[in-house]
């Protein structure tokens, strides 16, 4: 969320306009009843939601429910031990580089690296594992830093993950020559500790495999734009205001929060998430083209990664 866009005098949402969190765990559970097993809680940055804690305790009451969340890390030394107590079962913790130039060129913040990795200890002492890091690489900013963030988590029980950077909304200013390919990453990090691919988890796993040869660890790359998969893809997105996006490139979302406001019940919501989910032809990272690049992207910010 670049400052340049999203200053002081930036009108956000009021709060009534928000979700509160008892709408947005009865959403939680109807939603499970289509088959969701995993919610992830990002943003924005989840951690500066007031009594986000509350939130999640009702969420982990849904019984059978993998819940889990993305952050800065920024507050993440402070919560963690609040947020593992609350019902969390893991995170997944942004890192774009380990110098602190670079990374605060590349996420436009005001914290140093060395807040982000004390807050992945802190969930890591808490029990918040596996950990994930997520590393978006952007030509001639940090892919310099891809190989010394590889040698830094290599033997520490994290999975380090490399995301290719992606045209989410129009605040980036996203290029195609702005991408290091999924491949490029592969390679570079495979010079030096050689690598070898492992099979997926489960179906739909965004992200691609490969384990150092040497047994010291493992890393992921997100290919969204070099390797679609859309095919295979079972996310949904709910906006902080109730608005359901089939997919993360939307130009539009589906309005729940006036069927959750005007009296609907838990079966007429059920069966408007199916009618919603059954019709969607989401493929834009099969198709991304200048034409398709120029629509009016919902920014990453506002529905999450």
């Amino acid at each position: 969320m670049p400052k340049t866009v999203f200053g002081k005098d930036y009108q956000f949402l009021e709060h009534k306009e928000l979700l509160t969190f008892e709408e947005i765990a009865r959403l939680a559970r109807i939603f499970t009843r289509h088959g969701i097993e995993k919610i992830r809680l990002t943003g924005g940055e989840p951690l500066v939601r007031r009594d986000l804690e509350r939130l999640i305790r009702l969420l982990a009451d849904i019984p059978g429910l993998d819940l889990t969340l993305t952050t800065n890390g920024s507050l993440l030394q402070k919560k963690a031990q609040a947020l593992k107590a609350a019902g969390l079962k893991r995170v997944t913790v942004s890192l774009d580089s380990l110098d602190d130039a670079v990374f605060k060129r590349m996420n436009d913040v005001d914290f140093p690296v060395a807040k982000v990795l004390a807050g992945i200890q802190a969930a890591a002492e808490a029990g918040l594992k596996p950990l994930k890091i997520n590393m978006v690489v952007k030509r001639g900013v940090n892919e310099a830093s891809i190989v010394p963030m590889a040698r830094h988590f290599r033997a520490s029980g994290h999975i380090l993950r490399f995301i290719e950077y992606m045209d989410v909304g129009h605040t980036n200013g996203w290029r195609m020559d702005d991408v290091v390919t999924a491949g490029q990453i592969v390679d570079m990090i495979s010079a030096e500790a050689p690598l070898e691919p492992v099979d997926s988890n489960y179906r739909g796993e965004v992200a691609q495999r490969w384990r150092y040869r040497d047994g010291s660890g493992e890393i992921g790359v997100i290919a969204s734009v070099t390797q679609a998969f859309c095919r295979d893809c079972t996310r949904a997105r709910l906006s902080t205001e109730g608005s359901l996006y089939t997919c993360l490139f939307a130009t539009s979302g589906h309005d729940l929060k006036k069927l959750l406001r005007g009296g609907a019940s838990d079966g007429e919501i059920f069966a408007a998430i199916g009618a919603i989910w059954g019709r969607r032809e989401d493929r834009y990272s099969e198709i991304r083209t200048a034409k398709t690049a120029g629509l009016e992207k919902i920014e990453m910010s506002y529905i999450g990664g």
